[in-house]
This record gives C-alpha cells, sequence and structure tokens, in this order.
C-alpha cells in the first residue's frame, strides 16, 4: 500500500474513532417472539423461563398454588391456571425496583391480570427491589433452585378458549414514570 493511500486510511480511522463509542451500548430488546429471550424494562432485564397451564391435581403444579384463599382458588367452568416463571437480572450497582405489573392477552383481545400470591407461598413472584448484581428470585430461594422452572411464578386464571386464541402475549409493565413495557410471545 501506497504511503499516501496509508495516510488516507490512518486518518479515515482517526475520524471515526471517536464515533465508535457512540453506538457502543446494546440496543434494549423490547419484544420477543419466544420464551427465554431476555427483554429490557427500565434498568433490568426480564426472562420468561417457562410458562405453561397449571393442574391443580398435580403433586407439583398444587404447590404453586399453595396458599390462595379458597375463593381466589375456585375456577369456573371454562377456566384454567396458566403461570409464567419469570427470572429478573439486575446488572447494575445499585438497588433498582422491578416490575409488579403483568398482562396477559389473546388474539381476541382478552386480557387477563395476575392473581395475587401470598408472600408465604416460596415461588410467588413479589416485585420489589432487585439488589445491585442480584436477581430476582434470589440466589437460594426455592423458586430459583426449582430447575423445572428457576423463576417466580406469576399466576393467571384464563379462559381455556383463550389456548385457541394463540399466539399469548405477555406484556411487562414497569414501574417507573413513564411508564416503560416490553412483550414476549409465550410458548403454549
Amino acid at each position: 500500500m501506497s504511503r499516501r493511500r496509508l495516510a488516507l486510511v490512518a486518518s479515515v480511522l482517526a475520524a471515526a474513532a471517536p464515533l465508535a463509542g457512540c453506538g457502543n451500548k446494546e440496543e434494549e430488546i423490547k419484544s420477543a417472539e419466544t420464551e427465554g429471550a431476555y427483554l429490557d424494562v427500565g434498568q433490568l432485564r426480564y426472562q420468561i423461563e417457562i410458562s405453561r397451564e397449571l393442574n391443580p391435581a398435580d403433586v407439583e403444579d398444587r404447590d404453586y398454588l399453595e396458599g390462595l384463599p379458597r375463593a381466589a382458588a375456585l375456577l369456573r367452568p371454562g377456566q384454567t391456571w396458566f403461570a409464567v416463571f419469570v427470572r429478573v437480572e439486575n446488572d447494575t450497582d445499585t438497588p433498582q425496583p422491578a416490575a409488579v405489573d403483568f398482562r396477559l392477552g389473546d388474539t381476541q383481545d382478552n386480557v387477563y391480570r395476575p392473581v395475587p400470591l401470598p408472600r408465604a407461598n416460596p415461588f410467588a413472584y413479589l416485585g420489589g427491589r432487585v439488589p445491585g448484581k442480584g436477581t430476582l428470585p434470589p440466589a437460594g430461594s426455592v423458586a430459583q433452585l426449582n430447575e423445572s422452572v428457576n423463576g417466580g411464578l406469576v399466576l393467571f386464571k384464563i379462559k381455556t378458549a383463550s389456548f385457541e386464541n394463540r399466539p399469548l402475549e405477555l406484556k411487562i409493565l414497569g414501574p417507573s414514570v413513564p411508564q416503560d413495557e416490553a412483550t414476549v410471545e409465550l410458548d403454549v
């Protein structure tokens, strides 16, 4: 390469160097077409570990429904339990508030809100503050150690007909104002 061409390349690279840092921040991910992807809401990253219909007659599934008041635990004909297991990561050094507002929707505009779970339920996703460099569920917790779900339970009572109106879409609404959100299509 000639000296002149080498000088031209060097000057182009030198001019571009300050601009290289402009796009260095990872692009935020606000939607995903499948579970397992990381979604950015506020300063936190959310991952849907798994979602599935629950069977209250199954031993494991019965544990997920632990502590529900009798009235809330009753299903009407045409209803079923649907579980979404969520893991949250805080990569910052400071505690950050986690989302507590979730919506589940189908293609027919049926929208479901979570059924509140008692704090005594060891699988319940309760939100709160995620410690710096920490996770929800916290390391060593029952929900985190359960390898089949590895996340906190967000529980929905939905119409069984919604399984015909797929894909189901989960919306995570952040706790801050203005409200940040992300969506993911769930595998059913």
